[in-house]
């Protein structure tokens, strides 16, 4: 069934209890447990699947032993079933916010990387010029910041994306980002002029999580020095338990140039002369391009690009 033919039959058909229940079943992994939770049969919950199933022209769940699971279909449809119900939240908040006489919220997520500079100086501008708005900052890597941005809990991430997602998503280039190899003021190796990253084996390190941008370049210049990733890693996207880790032990890190130097400059932390060759892709803005944004949203992302307008072409607002 072609997309042409498809969505007029799901604009037509689909009802929030399917995706209420399709939501549920996530959430609670059973058919059983779902239907209980929204109050109805077992089998009018899987007379409500099929009917979505005939709609979609494709099976969502298979039977495996008593229990069913979650074809790859149901898996996609899921996905973007959690991005319906962030959205619908959002607009919800923000319909009570403005009742109440508030300005809304803007929910933001972002990397390290521009926090001591673009980030903060985005959020002072939104406040001056919203001071009633609520506005929530969710600092991980890129990677999960991707999942609440496609769920709807974010209205505008910071981070980088994948070339799979640019169909679905406007990504906004702000920065390079280069990294640097940190350890405490007390580490043996804080005052010397040359350290090659070989040498630093031998001490224990804090990574970002697997998976992570960050990670991937690091696990690179490991497999060009022919040698594995450091065991007994303490993995963390947290800089505060990055930096509390490193003051008190002889651990090694990594961390972005302008959040080392932002902590170096207190005398939080030593960056050392050890050059990592692999660089890191940009990062930018990213939103959803079927979501609209608000115009708080959109003042947060002229502020963050230093322009008047920020949109590419594509973006829905």
């Amino acid at each position: 069934m072609s997309n042409s033919t498809l969505l007029p039959q799901l604009l037509n058909r689909l009802r929030m209890r399917q995706v209420a229940l399709i939501l549920a079943v996530g959430e609670h992994g059973t058919l059983r447990k779902a239907s209980c939770e929204l109050g109805m049969t077992q089998p009018a919950a899987t007379k409500m699947i099929q009917e979505l199933e005939s709609a979609l022209g494709q099976r969502l769940f298979e039977r495996v032993g008593r229990g069913q699971k979650l074809t790859p279909a149901g898996t996609s449809v899921l996905r973007y079933f959690r991005g319906m119900r962030g959205s619908i939240e959002s607009m919800s908040r923000e319909l009570a916010e403005l009742q109440l006489g508030s300005s809304g919220r803007v929910s933001i997520g972002s990397i390290m990387a521009p926090s001591p500079t673009l980030l903060t100086q985005a959020i002072i501008a939104l406040k001056k010029a919203y001071p009633l708005l609520s506005v929530d900052v969710t600092m991980d890597t890129s990677d999960r910041l991707f999942e609440l941005l496609r769920e709807g809990v974010l209205d505008v991430a910071i981070g980088r994306i994948r070339e799979e997602h640019w169909a679905d998503y406007a990504f906004t280039p702000l920065e390079n980002e280069t990294l640097a190899v940190v350890v405490g003021v007390q580490h043996p190796l804080a005052n010397k002029k040359v350290v090659k990253l070989s040498s630093l084996l031998g001490y224990g390190w804090i990574l970002q999580p697997s998976g992570s941008p960050m990670r991937e370049v690091l696990e690179q210049e490991f497999r060009v020095l022919q040698v594995p990733t450091p065991k007994g890693l303490i993995e963390t996207a947290s800089i505060l338990t990055t930096t509390n880790l490193i003051a008190e032990t002889d651990m090694v890190s990594v961390m972005p140039q302008s959040i080392a130097d932002s902590y170096a400059q207190h005398g939080l932390l030593r960056i050392l002369p050890c050059h990592i060759q692999h660089k890191m892709e940009s990062f930018g803005s990213i939103t959803r391009k079927d979501r609209p944004l608000s115009e708080a949203a959109r003042f947060f992302l002229a502020a963050l690009h230093q322009r008047e307008s920020v949109f590419p072409v594509g973006q829905v607002f």
